[in-house]
């Protein structure tokens, strides 16, 4: 598998840069290859709905929604579900998968609802969203007063042995683009206090280790970074990034790939929390 640039459909804003980094680039998705390889991100999500404790005509926005499997899932329970997600090939994905549900391509970090929900549900998308006090703002504005907030993100830690990696195999071979770091994985603490300046009672926090098995055997880590380091990966030429993945690998290996799998390095940061 190569890597060649692709900036086109451009799925995430600005990232935070450590100092004397270049503007960080842009991730996309390919929405047919996140459903078939990476399938584990809405079966693991399943269990937040629970959590989410939906009644009938419940009024839900799914903040960063994805393909909507998820969105679909809790509109089952009887709620009226309106899907947000800043990835315009991933919002035309569920508008065509589930067409009875309200899908919108926005920034969640930004978006408003025209009105209020009663609750807001988050699956594997808020660590992307590196503003991290304006997507909290943005769903409380988003939220009844007692409005609830059900959320599951990478916490401090998650994929660490893959970011060191890839940040150490950039240094090795002194590639054209610096390392930028895409994405926002708090401690508890951290993101309770994001939280609180929101205006939110966080009701429950829990960071724990989720090691995550990989589709496409021996190719997991490589589909792996095809789908979620593009944006790491899409400054450099082919050649340049086929080094930076294959470089990658080998200092993984060691402790990612065990018995012919790919188990990633997973931390998730599982949240409750009500509007004041």
């Amino acid at each position: 598998m190569t890597y060649a640039k692709d900036r086109a459909n451009a799925e995430h804003q600005a990232a935070r840069t450590e100092a004397g980094e270049s503007a960080p680039r842009q991730q996309t998705w390919r929405p047919e290859s996140y459903d078939k390889d990476m399938a584990f991100v809405s079966a693991f999500g399943a269990p937040l709905i629970e959590l989410l404790d939906v009644r009938p005509g419940d009024t839900v926005i799914d903040w960063g929604c994805g393909t909507g499997e998820l969105a679909a899932a809790i509109a089952a329970k009887g709620a009226v579900v309106t899907g947000i997600d800043f990835s315009a090939d991933m919002i035309a994905s569920a508008k065509a998968k589930h067409p009875g549900i309200a899908f919108i391509a926005a920034d969640g970090q930004r978006y408003r609802a025209e009105r209020p929900a009663d609750a807001v549900f988050s699956n594997a998308a808020l660590h992307w969203m590196t503003d991290a006090e304006g997507a909290a703002a943005s769903i409380a504005a988003s939220l009844k007063q007692g409005g609830r907030l059900v959320a599951e993100l990478g916490g401090s830690g998650n994929v660490a042995a893959v970011v060191d990696a890839l940040r150490e195999s950039f240094a090795v071979l002194n590639v054209s683009k610096p390392f930028v770091m895409p994405w926002y994985f708090p401690t508890i603490g951290e993101y309770g206090a994001v939280l609180e300046r929101a205006g939110f009672e966080v009701r429950t926090a829990a960071l724990f280790d989720r090691p995550t098995p990989q589709a496409g055997g021996e190719q997991g880590i490589r589909g792996w970074l095809a789908m979620f380091a593009n944006g790491i990966l899409s400054g450099l030429g082919g050649e340049e990034a086929e080094a930076v993945v294959r470089m990658t690998e080998e200092r993984v290996r060691p402790s990612l790939y065990r018995d012919g799998q790919w188990i990633a390095d997973y931390r998730r940061l599982r949240v409750t929390a009500v509007r004041r």
